[in-house]
């Protein structure tokens, strides 16, 4: 397939709530795009030999942003690749930075009715999503910050991982045809 990405070494953020769908959408969009899909957490827990829960609760959330936008760093000097970071990642100004400086961010707003509906189906341990009051208090707190990114795809209950793919891959060509128009 055609890269629809402006620059082929830019690398496509996928953004967005705890339980938004980045893990799930991330490798279908690279599939449909054959690039690499980094998702920060899962190297976040093979570095630290522990689940990021445990790494949060044995050093803090403080010091697991430090790990976070270290690996974010890592991930992009790589090159091009769809990077999926955690949803608290865009919180950092030095990741918001990074991540538009080098990428395209992509925002995948799933509302926090749904977002909190599959935390609870996922049955994972989120310590920073202790009970539902916390992560709305988090989800509205973020929502500015998600709303700076330079793609919007509302996402709903119906909306497949290959759906929300395709969306990304047209919103992607438009923003490269608009680039070519501009240069």
């Amino acid at each position: 397939m055609e890269s629809a990405i402006r620059n082929p070494q830019s690398a496509i953020f996928l953004l967005g709530f705890m339980a938004s769908g980045k893990s799930t959408v991330g490798p279908v969009l690279a599939a449909k795009l054959d690039l690499e899909f980094i998702d920060l957490d899962l190297v976040i827990e093979a570095g630290a030999g522990c689940a990021i829960a445990e790494l949060i609760e044995r050093e803090g959330e403080e010091r697991f942003r430090e790990i976070e936008t270290d690996t974010l760093r890592e991930a992009v000097s790589r090159g091009a690749a769809i990077i999926a970071p955690g949803g608290g990642a865009i919180t950092r100004a030095e990741n918001r930075e990074l991540m538009s400086r080098l990428g395209i961010t992509v925002w995948l707003d799933a509302p926090f009715d749904l977002c909190w509906l599959r935390i609870q189906k996922d049955g994972a341990t989120r310590p920073l999503a202790p009970d539902e009051a916390t992560a709305r208090a988090r989800y509205e707190g973020r929502l500015a910050l998600y709303q700076q990114s330079s793609i919007h795809i509302p996402i709903n209950e119906s909306h497949s991982p290959d759906d929300v793919s395709e969306t990304i891959v047209g919103k992607l060509k438009s923003l490269s045809d608009e680039a070519r128009v501009l240069a």
